[in-house]
């Protein structure tokens, strides 16, 4: 049996006085796909964030191949790939010199940027500024990170957000793809994605009204 390789556990998280959730446990293994969901309030983003290491729960902690990510926070994150739901991309930034930026800071390669925009379907705009392109097309630049990365957990928050049809079937088979090699990928997502169910698994969140 597959040792996790991300554990919540017994994670309380409060905000604005209000138990967003409590006591939540799981295990994530390689080879995990794992979606978050729940109504608009229930907690997706800031699970994401604690299990990104951005936010601290009120209580329980987060580990990472059995440690905690608090105690080995460099360990972790030269294993971690998290993009948030806004695109964070700079405006006076061309799409390319956006991506060399986020893949020196995250130390990711840096070798074949015009590959990874071309995944993205971003040929062509490589010397456009970000801010005379698209809100998809900031999102592709950030997404592009993707196809370069080796890390084994990928946190997403709302990665098909302002991506067409054509471009989220190709990030489900990037995801599969990062899934086979021993990685895992947990995101959220208001789409209805096409991937069996017997790759997705679940993790459901309730509003509280407490």
């Amino acid at each position: 049996m597959s040792k996790a390789l991300l554990s919540a556990n017994a994670l309380t998280c409060i905000r604005e006085d209000r138990i967003l959730f409590d006591q939540l446990s799981f295990d994530i293994l390689p080879g995990d796909l794992i979606q978050i969901e729940g109504p608009n309030g229930a907690g997706k983003t800031s699970l994401l964030r604690i299990l990104a290491g951005l936010s601290r729960p009120y209580d329980g902690c987060v580990e990472y191949a059995g440690k905690n990510i608090e105690r080995d926070r460099e360990g972790y994150y030269e294993n971690l790939l998290y993009i948030g739901h806004l695109a964070g991309v700079k405006g006076e930034l061309t799409a390319q010199e956006n991506l060399d930026f986020n893949l020196q800071m995250h130390g990711d390669h840096c070798d074949n940027i015009e590959a990874a925009l071309s995944e993205v379907k971003l040929t062509g705009f490589e010397d456009a500024l970000a801010s005379h392109l698209s809100a998809g097309q900031n999102r592709r630049i950030a997404l592009a990170r993707l196809w370069q990365s080796e890390v084994k957990v990928w946190i997403l928050d709302e990665p098909f957000t302002a991506i067409d049809k054509a471009g989220v079937s190709e990030l489900e088979t990037l995801f599969v793809q990062h899934i086979d090699n021993g990685g895992t990928v947990i995101f959220t997502s208001h789409q209805d994605l096409q991937i069996g169910a017997q790759r997705l698994k679940r993790i459901t969140l309730d509003y509280n009204f407490y």
